[in-house]
């Protein structure tokens, strides 16, 4: 066959489709398409817009509407609040008991002489008296405590406020505030005698946290900036400085249980 002939030949075949246009390999990109949709729905679906969803809830509701300290009942600026409780009042009470804070006794006449004897006759006290301190006009739900000491002078002790708003499934906060009771005195701002609290009041929230951690089934997380100053005085004139982060603990119950 001459080269004329062949170039004769090869323009009457003509044009050749290129391998990729050919059915088998349009089948085959039309499947591999089709697979990527699928993953794409599957990660977005299951991964990307449910973290989105949790990254947003991650605040909740409650935290708009508590403000960021406590008051004493003459409306003087107290306590931080540096932590708080996502769960039911029962899983509350159960994650303190097993971090080894127990619930403080009910202000009354007997307690209160009590509180006063035993921390000068330097006499434990594990369940005394807190003083009453306000959120929102209502004073605290919840007291408890750690002794620290040989009287009840010295003391870890929390006050936790409920809160009426629920997240998106169902779960109310508890707000608090830690602080570390190093010894009685008199207020600064009003005489009346008083514990004076220790200024770092940080130490307080976190090793509250890390009882709870090391006790229960709970989950931790963060808002940082949640106070608008890193010092202050509390409602008896003591001054304290912090970081000004809150902490979120999230009971593991599941949601709705009481």
């Amino acid at each position: 066959m001459t080269v004329a002939q062949d170039a004769t030949n090869h323009e009457s075949a003509g044009p050749q489709r290129p391998l990729w246009r050919s059915p088998r390999h349009l089948a085959v990109a039309a499947g591999l398409v089709l697979v990527a949709i699928a993953a794409t729905y599957v990660a977005a679906a299951y991964e990307f817009v449910p973290a989105a969803w949790r990254f947003v809830e991650r605040r909740h509701p409650a935290l708009d509407v508590v403000g960021t300290r406590a008051y004493t009942s003459a409306g003087i600026p107290g306590d931080p609040l540096n932590i708080a409780f996502v769960g039911s009042e029962a899983a509350l009470q159960v994650a303190m008991q097993r971090a080894g804070w127990f619930p403080a006794d009910p202000i009354t006449l007997r307690s209160s002489l009590r509180i006063a004897l035993d921390s000068m006759a330097h006499k434990p006290y594990a369940d005394a008296p807190v003083s009453n301190l306000f959120v929102n006009g209502r004073r605290q739900d919840l007291a408890f405590e750690q002794a620290a000491g040989g009287d009840p002078s010295r003391r870890h002790h929390v006050r936790f406020w409920l809160s009426a708003p629920r997240d998106a499934i169902g779960r109310v906060l508890w707000i608090g505030a830690a602080t570390y009771d190093g010894g009685v005195g008199v207020s600064h701002t009003t005489g009346q005698i008083t514990h004076h609290i220790a200024a770092e009041v940080d130490r307080e929230r976190d090793k509250l946290l890390a009882d709870l951690q090391r006790s229960g089934d709970v989950s931790v997380k963060w808002i940082d900036s949640f106070q608008p100053t890193h010092e202050g005085r509390n409602g008896g004139g003591d001054r304290y400085v912090t970081d000004g982060r809150l902490v979120v603990v999230e009971s593991g119950e599941p949601p709705g249980a009481h």
